[in-house]
């Protein structure tokens, strides 16, 4: 699953071309600090600070895939006001396609106001006018869909925040498109009869969401969850449920298998737009092939991340990658080391964050205290350790024609279990050098007794530094002693 996850950020997400339709609106966040009480009502004065504008609704949704890489158009309804005008910007600015918005003069933009104390929310100003979407307006959507598939489509996304755009009407017909198309439709539901979203793909409830279409409160346990869920997903006739739990995760629910995905351990400080975050990266990782588990991981993942921003926060793909490749790096049962383009892309993203780059290398092959010893010295140096490894080929020529005893995909793996080294990257020469010309660590390591200026590499890092070794530990020594104990064994 780990590698699926990796593939699909590095590789695969940013060929997903999604096309979201939905309620789409301008969240606005007042800032300000409050240090007191209002002398004509009993009320805090926030003094105010700064304003911004963000994706929302809808909108953050699209923000969201935009966000993860993917090629997103979207479609809803703005008015030709302020908060339209500044919708239409943040499109631009996040490089989705909004050509099929359709802008309705005498309508006002859906606008939700925050203010913010604090970075806790104070008060929320929601302007808004329900109106429903009408024939002439899904015809014009169902044109643009048809002309975004023929483009070129891998899913769809009906956000439904229950303002009047996804009628009944237009969402069974998106459904029947999809079913033609054989691309999924995830539908992000609101109100308590979900009729009209029969024969989608998937939906992503959260629990509350859940409940009021059952007509009864659900408690938030497993047992519970599955009953439910089962009933609801037989009744609309639904690929898949996926319930969002808060700090219980997200539960999916499919025909043959359901499968309960702990939530990430994080601090919460705002959980605005989570379920949007949520649904872009199951309808992503859905349209790319994964696996039901490893998109329920990678959506667990992201949303951690959104919910320790404040505000309605669109997730960015390396933030879901460095966070991937760092979780439970002990259950990497199928690791890979990584190739000289994703060690030096990834070298490039810690580097741009201002973090230090330590690279060492040897042959590790068979792991024993004195490299463990020296691997912690070495990563203590900086923010992150990567370690090249020398190829089987290239151990056979420094060591001889009977090593290594471990192959280089095992000794890869014992490496990266190891919790203070980031990342493990293969190399086939004698030396590190070529290696050392893309990677261009801050620090280059070397044990033993060399002087800096004997370094392989030295001109591609910032310093060389030399570690020594522990005595009384190398691989040809305990080698040594397996064949003398086995000598005398016999």
């Amino acid at each position: 699953m780990k590698q699926e996850g990796e593939i699909f950020l590095r590789e695969q997400v940013a060929a997903i071309r999604a096309a979201v339709i939905g309620d789409i609106m301008t969240d606005r966040y007042v800032s300000g600090s409050v240090n007191r009480i209002s002398p004509e009502a009993p009320v805090p004065v926030n003094l105010v600070e700064a304003e911004r504008a963000v994706l929302g609704g809808a909108a953050n949704t699209a923000a969201n895939l935009a966000a993860l890489g993917c090629h997103v158009c979207v479609t809803g309804m703005r008015g030709d006001d302020e908060s339209g005008r500044i919708l239409q910007r943040l499109f631009a600015e996040s490089g989705i396609d909004d050509g099929g918005v359709i802008v309705r003069g005498g309508y006002s933009t859906i606008t939700k106001m925050r203010i913010l104390g604090a970075r806790q929310q104070m008060l929320r100003l929601d302007f808004e006018r329900k109106v429903l979407l009408d024939d002439e307006g899904r015809a014009a959507v169902l044109a643009w869909l048809e002309e975004r598939h023929e483009a070129g489509l891998d899913c769809i996304v009906l956000s439904d925040y229950g303002k009047g755009f996804i009628t009944p009407e237009l969402a069974q017909d998106v459904i029947r498109c999809g079913h033609s198309w054989r691309i999924p439709v995830l539908v992000d539901p609101k109100g308590s009869d979900w009729r009209k979203y029969t024969g989608a793909y998937g939906i992503t409830p959260n629990l509350k969401e859940l409940s009021d279409c059952c007509g009864a409160s659900i408690p938030n346990e497993d047992e519970a969850i599955e009953r439910a869920g089962v009933m609801v997903r037989e009744q609309y006739h639904l690929k898949y449920l996926f319930v969002t739990r808060s700090e219980k995760g997200i539960t999916s629910i499919g025909a043959k298998e359901i499968i309960h995905c702990p939530a990430m351990a994080q601090d919460v400080f705002d959980v605005s737009g989570a379920g949007d975050t949520v649904m872009a990266v199951l309808a992503a990782a859905l349209a790319a092939g994964k696996d039901s588990e490893t998109a329920l991981k990678l959506a667990n993942t992201a949303a951690g991340i959104a919910v320790s921003r404040v505000g309605t926060y669109p997730v960015k793909r390396d933030e879901v990658l460095d966070a991937w490749e760092s979780e439970g790096r002990d259950l990497r049962k199928n690791y890979r080391p990584l190739t000289w383009e994703e060690a030096e892309r990834k070298a490039a993203r810690w580097r741009e964050k201002g973090e230090t780059i330590v690279f060492t290398n040897g042959c590790f092959d068979i792991l024993h205290r004195g490299h463990v010893t020296y691997l912690q010295q070495a990563a203590a140096l900086g923010d992150h350790l990567l370690v090249g490894l020398n190829s089987d080929a290239s151990v056979r020529r420094l060591k001889g024609p009977e090593r290594p005893i471990n192959g280089e995909r095992d000794r890869a793996f014992m490496l990266a279990a190891l919790r203070f080294v980031d990342d493990v990257v293969l190399f086939g020469e004698d030396t590190p050098r070529e290696l050392l010309s893309h990677i261009r660590p801050d620090i280059l390591v070397k044990g033993g007794d060399y002087r800096a200026d004997e370094v392989a590499g030295r001109e591609y890092a910032g310093r060389v530094e030399i570690l020594p070794f522990v005595d009384g530990y190398s691989t040809t020594k305990t080698i040594e002693r397996i064949r003398d104990h086995g000598e005398k064994e016999e």
